[in-house]
């Protein structure tokens, strides 16, 4: 009972923690939100416990070997597929990719609290949101400096 109140926890988390990178994404409008994020990271939170989970078990049988690492890389190859499926090209210009690496880092988060980085996780959201949130603001500095550098 104690350890599937600590996974419920862990879930719970992970899903707060996308959620807060989804919520600056739906406040700038994107196309990934608040439950895609928090699905990204519960879902990825979910395969590190089972994986985990998983290597208990077989780790008690010698003649079975199991390598847990396996089943995170492979959620991190399957993150890039969706992370590929929301980039798009729009003219001359390319669209999704910070979505795409958002996602891709959000699945990151979910892995850190499934093997109960809860620090690690809750650092690396709050780098993330600086990025999407501070970062936006100085890129619309730099070339709106240079536009109007270039124009006179």
């Amino acid at each position: 009972m104690k350890l599937e109140m600590e996974i419920i926890c862990q879930l719970l988390i992970a899903a707060a923690l996308g959620a807060l990178v989804g919520l600056e994404r739906e406040i700038r409008r994107k196309g990934a939100g608040i439950r895609t994020y928090s699905l990204v990271t519960l879902g990825t939170c979910l395969f590190t416990v089972i994986s985990f989970l998983l290597y208990e078990t077989f780790a008690l049988q010698t003649s079975t070997s199991f390598d847990a690492s396996r089943i995170i890389q492979a959620v991190a190859i399957g993150i890039g597929f969706i992370g590929a499926g929301v980039i798009f090209h729009q003219g001359p210009s390319v669209v999704g990719l910070t979505t795409a690496a958002g996602l891709w880092v959000s699945a990151g988060i979910g892995i850190a609290v499934g093997i109960k980085q809860y620090i690690l996780a809750s650092v690396v959201t709050c780098i993330a949101l600086l990025i999407l949130i501070f970062f936006e603001g100085v890129e619309e500095l730099i070339f709106k400096r240079k536009s109007k550098k270039e124009e006179k």
